[in-house]
């Protein structure tokens, strides 16, 4: 699925993830460690190592089944990244973390904790993003920067939510139609479905132009928070609100129940069931529950410098689960 811009012309072209270090990603905590307990919280700094692969490579290291290492979230494989683990070791005792370091991994701090780590227990993540090899004019680009800061982009869900070539949509409908999967897998196909159906809404927000501004029975998000509220009629109050960026629209992750959007939301958003029945169907019988996502996403602390003439240095902050690769987008193409 090609996902529109929202700006009128992507005005830079270049590549991305030369190196690991072209794609540094550090996690935010969001507690800090209480000192005991039966979980060990890990900090570990990885260069071109995925999730899953270090989950289980502490997992041997702990000798403990992999059920027992816990993540808040998942981080980019072709990247330097950091980010918390928790290790549940009953015993309170753990082999010595210096045997967990190499080249590609190694353990930051190391702290006991009462609790387990909970998926999306983060504050966000911190980028570090090179770009290189530009082509296009750096006038623009720096103008389409600017543009950024002022009104955001499009929170669509990235690339990587999907699998290749958007594979994990394909296998959502197998297993919506009767395919056995386990259970880990269920949760992935599932994510992604929903993720499909959410960016498809977006992308139809964007093309009229209404991503960003009040519609009739909006259903908003507060910025910095989870916490939504509406519908709500179009008012001077609400646009004033939505072009501070206090406020976001928000689009549906679909699943059983009413839509809580009205009005001219409400009909665009009905036409999902119609476009997309399989999967609205599937989601509803999965014992999801319709929710909420902003539409909009807010780059916090967005700075930029020229490394060179062909290369440009991009640091930002997102919540949890948002995507860089969401603000690149909006910037141009990149291989």
């Amino acid at each position: 699925m090609i996902l529109p811009r929202a700006l009128v012309s992507a005005p830079i072209s270049g590549r991305i993830r030369c190196s690991p270090e072209d794609f540094v990603v550090e996690e935010l905590p969001s507690f800090e460690a209480t000192g005991e307990g039966e979980h060990l919280l890990l900090t570990v700094r990885k260069r071109g190592m995925n999730t899953v692969f270090c989950a289980e490579r502490i997992a041997r290291w702990a000798g403990i089944e992999l059920c027992d290492v816990s993540y808040a979230g998942m981080k980019d494989r072709h990247a330097v990244t950091t980010q918390r683990f928790s290790v549940r070791l009953p015993k309170k005792t753990a082999p010595d973390v210096a045997l967990l370091n190499d080249d590609e991994c190694q353990v930051l701090e190391a702290n006991w904790h009462n609790r387990k780590l909970a998926r999306g227990a983060l504050a966000g993540n911190r980028f570090t993003l090179v770009l290189r090899e530009l082509q296009g004019d750096s006038e623009t680009l720096t103008s389409g920067l600017q543009i950024l800061v002022r009104q955001g982009v499009p929170n669509y869900f990235g690339e990587q939510r999907f699998g290749a070539e958007q594979a994990n949509v394909g296998k959502a409908l197998g297993m919506f139609e009767g395919r056995r999967v386990d259970r880990a897998k269920r949760s992935i196909y599932l994510s992604a479905a929903r993720s499909y159906l959410f960016n498809q809404v977006l992308a139809m927000r964007v093309e009229q132009g209404s991503w960003n501004t009040a519609l009739d029975g909006e259903v908003w998000m507060l910025e910095g928070t989870k916490s939504i509220f509406g519908p709500e009629p179009m008012s001077d109050e609400i646009a004033a609100r939505c072009a501070a960026l206090d406020i976001h629209p928000t689009g549906p992750l679909w699943g059983a129940g009413e839509l809580r959007s009205s009005s001219a939301v409400l009909e665009l958003e009905s036409q999902l069931p119609v476009l997309q029945p399989a999967l609205c169907q599937g989601l509803e019988k999965a014992d999801l529950r319709q929710e909420r996502r902003a539409l909009r996403l807010l780059p916090k602390d967005l700075s930029w410098q020229f490394v060179d003439e062909k290369s440009l240095e991009l640091r930002f902050e997102l919540p949890p689960g948002a995507y860089a690769t969401s603000v690149l987008a909006e910037l141009g193409q990149f291989d």
